[in-house]
């Protein structure tokens, strides 16, 4: 298992998006077929977050995106309720039309986990105005040039807690489109 965090990590993105197939081909449709498949423990049909979790580490096995417990349940919510419900419960779960959705949400959101990593040097998954301000250049790198420093962390920073939590991140990331420059996409 992974303990590494952040600028510590080497993550392999192309072997990363070879196991959350989501295009459209019909090599990768089948791919999707078989992994929904092996992650429906129970063969109901939907996925629950338990089973996502489990299949992360067995079925697709790979750590770095297991250990991305704040970035899976992002990612899990995002998508569980995107096609029509079929049944009461099915917008508690992720099912087999929402399951190239959930491929793309696990890719994308592992992806702001790991900048938030590179950002939150204190290894405490809070970033503080200190950390943000010396993240100014890796911001500028992934999209975002920054004037004002304090006054973007106010921003980004909702609940006016002084810190900026991941899902404040992801929230401000994804509209101003972050992109790292090392990730083949």
């Amino acid at each position: 298992m992974s303990t590494l965090r952040g600028g510590d990590r080497k993550i392999d993105w192309a072997e990363l998006s070879g196991k959350l197939p989501s295009g459209k081909s019909a090599a990768e449709k089948q791919r999707r077929r078989q992994i929904f498949n092996a992650m429906d423990m129970n063969g109901n049909g939907y996925l629950s977050l338990a089973e996502v979790d489990k299949g992360v580490r067995d079925v697709l096995k790979s750590d770095d995106l297991f250990d991305c417990k704040p970035g899976m349940l992002r990612a899990f919510n995002a998508v569980k309720d995107t096609a029509p419900a079929h049944t009461p419960h099915s917008d508690d779960y992720v099912t087999r039309a929402e399951f190239r959705l959930l491929m793309v949400a696990l890719r994308q959101m592992f992806e702001l986990w790991h900048m938030f990593e590179l950002i939150d040097t204190g290894d405490d998954r809070r970033v503080d105005l200190g950390e943000f301000t010396k993240a100014v250049p890796l911001l500028a790198k992934w999209g975002v040039k920054i004037d004002d420093p304090t006054a973007t962390f106010k921003e980004i920073d909702k609940n006016g807690g002084g810190q900026i939590l991941f899902v404040e991140f992801v929230n401000w990331a994804m509209k101003k489109g972050l992109d790292l420059e090392d990730d083949d996409d």
